[in-house]
């Protein structure tokens, strides 16, 4: 029995993010492929064919060091991204991470305010 993309889409929707996480690697090894090749090959290509430069209106919030307070910097990206404790410890003690992708400028503002007040550095890209 063949399964539709729609209950493909309504199983994922329903998963948790670690589980998305875990399927997704599951998928590379199973496939031999990467996602993060796929998603970097993507913004390259449409920029060779749009060759009008625009205003930037998506921002991403990277975190380049956790500072000298990391448990403060921990509870802040819980705050922000909603991940549970091991998630947010994986993610600040992963520097450079990237916190949140295609976000407005005060969105971005407003989280890299949060992490420097946690003692983090914080790029926004």
């Amino acid at each position: 029995m063949a399964v539709s993309k729609e209950d493909i889409l309504e199983t994922i929707s329903n998963m948790t993010v670690m589980e998305v996480v875990d399927l997704i690697s599951a998928m590379e090894e199973k496939f031999g492929v990467s996602a993060a090749a796929a998603v970097a090959v993507a913004p390259a290509a449409a920029g060779a064919a749009a060759p009008v430069v625009e205003e930037k209106t998506e921002f991403d919030v990277v975190l380049t060091s956790f500072g000298a307070n990391k448990v403060n910097v921990i509870k802040a990206i819980r705050e922000i991204t909603g991940l549970g404790l091991k998630e947010a410890k994986d993610l600040v003690e992963g520097v450079p991470s990237t916190v949140k992708e295609g976000i407005s400028k005060q969105e971005a503002d407003d989280i890299k305010k949060k992490l420097e007040e946690a003692g983090a550095a914080v790029d926004v890209k």
